[in-house]
């Protein structure tokens, strides 16, 4: 049997159009709101249809010094296209990219991994230094 952190896969998203990328947007102050935005084939666009699609993204943020992190956002994408007339026939699409805003006192890592329904689990990672 694996273990879980075997499941995840891992890349540098400007090769490969499933690793999420995590920036952070604006300076990062202690206990001021830090404007975090993590997307899915920022380089090389992800298709977005019935049949292949990213359906989610959680966010997770380990302070420095913790054993556990803390899930700070998660979202899903609930439409790829597919409608009573079959796939790929409603027109309406969500795309995987997301914003989101939280806080913290200390410096960290921020882990974001997402779901692709034919490809799997990954995960990227980036460090948060709190002024």
């Amino acid at each position: 049997m694996k273990n879980f952190e075997e499941l995840l896969q891992k890349a540098d998203w400007k090769k490969e159009k499933h690793t999420p990328v995590i920036e952070i947007i604006g300076e990062v102050k202690k206990e001021k709101n830090i404007k975090v935005e993590v997307s899915v084939g920022k380089e090389i666009p992800h298709p977005n249809t019935t049949a292949h699609h990213i359906s989610w993204i959680e966010v997770y943020f380990l302070p420095e010094g913790e054993t556990f992190p803390y899930q700070v956002a998660r979202f899903d994408f609930v439409s790829h296209g597919a409608s009573t007339k079959g796939a790929d026939t409603s027109g309406v699409y969500t795309e995987p990219f997301v914003s989101f805003l939280f806080k913290t006192t200390k410096s960290g890592t921020l882990y974001a991994l997402s779901f692709c329904n034919i490809h799997g689990l990954w995960i990227n990672s980036l460090e948060l230094k709190v002024e």
